[in-house]
């Protein structure tokens, strides 16, 4: 059977977040997309996540953002996080200066592809993307796909790959001479499953998220969508030994009361990336957003932000480059400087805590984290720095009594991060000085390496 062909303005792979966003940006703006969706459309926007996010400020407007938030907002009043020492049972409480909020994933992604639509861009469902196409030059033309079984070709002037983890895109696609970051393997990622659970009683944290270290590098969380609905899950580095995610989980949940008589509603797993977002995410005719360009916060694995951004300022570089027939690398470059000048410099920071804790014992890190006074804790965990007055510095010291030696060479790995974000604010806004740059970051890499004995990541 010959496969059907479809042609567009911008093809989108993937109805997530960062699909959603893309499409929507694209289509408010006059152009002829579609959204591929390998789900039927009862079960688009089921998808495992941690479902805590900063706020409704978080997102582009180009979607109706009040009516997601009264839709899918199901808690918004988290105003701390609470930190469990699972060795001393202790709990170190972190304010947030901004309350942030917990969502129900299911209706929150239905309501991003209702808005998708409304914007008027075109959705797929039960469409299988099976490989991309490019012409002589390399250039990304479309991709094949099956829909509902038929195979179908989507011809377009960009591809907007926007699939996820490990993307089967990048897999076929040939970017061999283009500045795509191909740098990419399984180790860098963290493998993750969640459980939505009804409880009896209100809990007593509903303003609050809540993160356990598990035995391996690791974390447990519970987080509530309502006083007695909790999305509980957790995830692990692929670093490190495979960890038997659901039994791990439930024996956690067995020792908690409030989860006597609990009952789960829902169980889903996935993995995410936990690593520096890609160097380039663009090639010709193609560029990557979301989870698909490592665009998640590699200490706490939130992607919603990253990923509702990075979609938005892809398609709006793209739009006078898709109107105009020009959609080589260079031109679709700046969208690289808006991210790694934003977002991607921190995360880029963050990770350089991820790899050095690869290189000491659970144990230990979990008595520094403790000792560690409550806002540098936030700072560290959501912009990659810390800052303390002489006084926090010299009862941290106290505090940290046995681990000197350790809590010196973190001193040296801040440094490193510090000296890592501001390279990043450098990051080039044309090609021709990328090169130089990653030269100058891989030696900043090399000296963490050095310093902390951790294996490199990349």
């Amino acid at each position: 059977m010959s496969a059907a062909s479809d042609s567009y303005d911008i093809v989108v792979v993937g109805a997530g977040t960062a699909g959603a966003f893309a499409a929507s940006t694209a289509a408010s703006e006059g152009l002829d997309v579609v959204v591929l969706e390998r789900k039927p459309e009862e079960e688009a926007g089921h998808i495992a996540c941690g479902d805590a996010i900063k706020g409704k400020s978080t997102f582009p407007d180009v979607i109706d953002l009040d009516y997601l938030r009264e839709e899918s907002f199901t808690n918004q009043s988290i105003r701390r996080a609470v930190f469990e020492n699972p060795k001393t049972g202790e709990e170190l409480d972190v304010p947030f200066g901004q309350a942030g909020a917990v969502i129900d994933r299911k209706r929150y992604g239905e309501i991003i592809l209702e808005e998708t639509e409304r914007a008027g861009a075109d959705i797929h469902y039960d469409t299988v993307v099976q490989d991309v196409v490019q012409d002589e030059s390399d250039t990304v033309t479309g991709v094949r796909a099956k829909r509902k079984g038929d195979p179908v070709t989507y011809e377009a002037e960009l591809t907007v790959d926007a699939a996820g983890a490990l993307s089967i895109l990048q897999d076929k696609g040939d970017f061999g001479d283009a500045s795509f970051d191909t740098n990419v393997s399984y180790s860098q990622f963290c493998s993750a499953y969640r459980e939505v659970v009804e409880v009896p009683e209100p809990v007593d944290y509903e303003d609050a998220i809540v993160f356990k270290p598990t035995e391996e590098l690791g974390y447990l969380w519970y987080f509530p969508r309502t006083g007695t609905e909790i999305n509980a899950g957790l995830g692990f580095q692929m670093t490190e030994p495979p960890m038997k995610l659901v039994e791990v989980l439930k024996r956690d949940m067995s020792r908690r009361p409030e989860f006597d008589g609990a009952t789960v509603k829902d169980k889903l797993g996935a993995s995410l990336p936990t690593r520096r977002p890609y160097d380039s995410a663009v090639a010709d005719g193609f560029v990557a957003v979301g989870d698909a360009a490592g665009h998640v916060n590699p200490t706490t694995g939130g992607g919603i932000p990253g990923a509702a951004k990075s979609a938005h300022w892809a398609v709006k570089r793209a739009i006078d480059a898709v109107t105009e027939g020009d959609v080589s690398e260079e031109r679709l470059w700046r969208y690289n400087h808006d991210v790694m000048t934003d977002f991607g410099k921190r995360f880029a920071a963050m990770d350089v805590y991820n790899i050095w804790g690869t290189a000491h014992d659970v144990d230990e890190l979990t008595d520094i984290v403790t000792a560690l006074p409550a806002q540098q804790l936030l700072n560290a965990m959501t912009k990659g720095e810390t800052s303390m007055s002489l006084r926090l510095k010299l009862k941290t010291l106290f505090d940290t009594y046995g681990h000197w030696d350790t809590l010196r060479e973190l001193y040296k790995v801040r440094g490193i991060a510090g000296d890592l974000k501001d390279h990043y604010d450098r990051y080039p806004e044309r090609r021709g000085a990328f090169d130089a740059w990653q030269d100058r970051r891989d030696s900043l890499m090399d000296d963490l390496y050095a310093v902390s004995g951790a294996d490199p990541k990349y």
